[in-house]
């Protein structure tokens, strides 16, 4: 009888040593923000990225903590690691604070092609266009952190997906974010209209002499000319509103140029705002 108990615990405790040694080793789990799933060991973590070797194999990977949702360790522990792509002195200047919908969309700009109104009435598309590609360029180098979608992606994905000028108030912002994969949109109007008009008008005589050799006065004769013109000066002003991938809006302002001008400039007005807006890095 004790022969047979000796057996069977014998029996037990290989069975146990195998269970054992048989198991998988856990692993952990690394999720990026595009859903991609990453399995394997996370060896090293700093402020800014990890380092990863997959299971299997040998070679060891740096991945960026902003392209990165979470991190499931072996342990069970679950990490989640949003979207921080600034260091911490430059995130605390963030005036942004409502939280964006998909992880892809975070810190990513999209600017619309303005409106243009001349007399209160629609004007020429191209100096829409115009102001969308000047307020990309200022904004490339006054947004640290973020992304800013190129205008010709920003209206080729417009055009593909029907969102025409005629009928973008057909979409949501949010539907709108959807489409170009951001989390902001910038949507804009520069407006022009007839101020005074300055004129000049500038006169001109001429008096020539006739002599009979040297001393004698033969005759007089004179000429005089004028010549006018005018200028019409412009009036401009130019509004800026900024929305979220939750219909949020977060900056809706307006202003107009200090001084009117004969081309209808909106530069000043349109960098007066931006400088303002909460997206602006100096």
């Amino acid at each position: 009888m004790k022969k047979n108990y000796f057996l069977l615990l014998l029996v037990f405790v290989s069975l146990n040593v195998f269970a054992q040694t048989g198991v998988k080793p856990k692993i952990d789990v690394v999720v990026k923000a595009n859903g991609e799933e990453m399995k394997g060991k996370v060896t090293k973590v700093t402020d800014n990225d990890i380092s990863f070797i997959y299971a299997g194999e040998t070679a060891e990977y740096v991945v960026k903590k902003s392209d990165i949702s979470k991190i499931t360790y072996s342990s069970g522990r679950v990490e989640t690691l949003g979207q921080a792509a600034l260091p911490a002195q430059e995130r605390q200047k963030e005036t942004v604070t409502m939280a964006a919908s998909p992880a892809d969309h975070h810190n990513k700009i999209a600017v619309l092609p303005f409106t243009f109104l001349m007399e209160n009435q629609p004007g020429a598309d191209a100096v829409g266009y115009k102001a969308q590609e000047d307020t990309y360029g200022f904004l490339s180098q006054h947004s640290a952190g973020y992304t800013l979608l190129d205008p010709r992606t920003t209206n080729a994905l417009l055009s593909k997906a029907g969102v025409t000028r005629d009928k973008m108030m057909n979409f949501t912002m949010k539907e709108i974010c959807d489409i170009l994969g951001v989390e902001y949109v910038i949507d804009g109007s520069v407006t022009q209209n007839k101020g005074y008009q300055t004129s000049t008008t500038s006169v001109g005589t001429n008096t020539k002499v006739k002599r009979d050799g040297d001393d004698k006065l033969k005759g007089m004769s004179s000429s005089g000319s004028s010549y006018s013109s005018a200028a019409q000066r412009y009036d401009v002003a130019v509004s800026l509103h900024i929305y979220m991938d939750n219909n949020a809006s977060i900056y809706n302002q307006s202003h107009k140029a200090f001084l009117s001008s004969t081309d209808g400039g909106y530069t000043s007005p349109l960098e007066y705002l931006l400088k303002r807006c909460p997206l602006y890095r100096k």
